[in-house]
């Protein structure tokens, strides 16, 4: 796994791309991997996706700009995101 931090990007225009997500949160620092979710039958965007960072700073300092900000006409939520092993502690635990 990356040594920086992943974001999870949610509320995006199902016509954004890769590219674009990428162009959006270059600014902030140097994005190691930027990538939405596709529907796997129709190949379209689901609408989320994540980006990776390779500077934790820079992960938070797009964090903090970027959540709740208006990009393509809708409105953007950017949070951490959770690791496979976060998942699995929160299912063990109930």
């Amino acid at each position: 796994m990356a040594k920086g931090l992943q974001l999870f990007v949610s509320r995006l225009s199902f016509y954004t791309t890769n590219y674009q997500l990428k162009n959006l949160f270059s600014p902030f620092g140097a994005v190691t991997e930027a990538r939405l979710v596709k529907d796997p039958r129709t190949q379209r965007p689901k609408g989320f996706g994540f980006v990776t960072f390779e500077s934790e700073a820079d992960a938070q300092n797009a964090l903090n700009s970027l959540n709740g900000r208006i990009v393509d006409g809708r409105l953007i939520f950017v949070e951490v995101a959770e690791t496979t092993e976060a998942t699995e502690n929160k299912t063990s635990r109930k």
